[in-house]
């Protein structure tokens, strides 16, 4: 099996320098045109989840690597390694992002841990950085059936961190309409809605790479209007701990009601927004 940690090492040798220069970059276009898309204490927010994010990555890489190996082992489909599996792989990878990114979504649960992505006001290349700090904790799962598909474990894990480096440059202000590419890939454009608080623009937008799933299974919408970034209720705070629990914590106290075992179950895993009693409201 190849050496999945030396092969991120050089991943990351390559994109590092690309990353600093793209963030330099954004950041003296943001002084030059005046747009102040840049806060120091809420990058320093975007660091520590990213740091936090990558190390719990790199606890559990070995393990989520070996437990596809061993779920290969009852694969129904023989691969030959080729442009063929590599085209595949990645519009397979990309379309279970499709799906985890959905549920992350629509899912109260997990949506309290996805929640510290969107929870910056800002929007530029550092916040492709602010990681779903334990998404790492089952975000695996979602790899099972490539798996199954005859898909080798480590090929899956080195396409999704391929995937993911695509994904941080569609966070910025500064790509405007990219013509027929709108089409057929996730663009800055699109990104920005997904990012948005506005009600028209929640959940919306939910590919990394491709964004015809988004226009496959009706959850694609243009940007029209001037996005509003962060939380539909925002944080207020730049203690990243406070990001991490705020949902938890509201979560804690609804299902602490006086109500049915039922609604407490949808306090869970119903939609974010869900009450008992209508008093709130969901996307719905």
């Amino acid at each position: 099996m190849p050496n999945m940690f030396a092969i991120e090492e050089f991943l990351a040798l390559v994109e590092a320098p690309i990353y600093v220069v793209l963030i330099l970059a954004e950041i003296f276009a943001s002084h030059y045109f005046n747009r102040k898309i840049y806060d120091l204490k809420d990058t320093g927010v975007n660091v520590a989840f990213t740091s936090l994010n990558l190390g719990l990555d790199i606890l559990l890489k070995g393990f989520n690597i070996g437990l596809l190996h061993w779920i290969n082992q009852f694969a129904f489909i023989s691969w030959q390694s080729g442009i063929l599996y590599w085209i595949a792989l990645l519009i397979a990878v990309d379309f279970m992002f499709y799906c985890l990114h959905w549920v992350d979504h629509r899912v109260r649960f997990f949506w309290a841990i996805h929640l510290t992505h969107h929870s910056s006001e800002m929007f530029n290349f550092t916040t492709g950085f602010r990681s779903s700090v334990f998404q790492p904790l089952y975000r695996v799962v979602y790899f099972f059936p490539l798996a199954i598909l005859g898909f080798d474990g480590f090929d899956i894990m080195l396409m999704y961190a391929l995937t993911q480096f695509y994904g941080i440059f569609v966070h910025t202000k500064f790509v405007r309409n990219l013509g027929f590419i709108e089409w057929f890939m996730v663009t800055p454009s699109h990104h920005r809605v997904h990012h948005a608080s506005n009600p028209r623009y929640l959940d919306r937008n939910i590919g990394m790479v491709f964004i015809f799933w988004d226009r496959l299974f009706g959850t694609f919408t243009p940007e029209t209007e001037q996005p509003v970034f962060g939380l539909t209720k925002n944080v207020g705070s730049n203690n990243p701990f406070d990001h991490i629990g705020y949902e938890w914590k509201k979560m804690w106290a609804d299902i602490h009601k006086p109500v049915s075992f039922k609604h407490k179950l949808m306090y869970i895993f119903g939609p974010p927004g869900w009450s008992h009693d209508k008093s709130r409201l969901t996307l719905k």
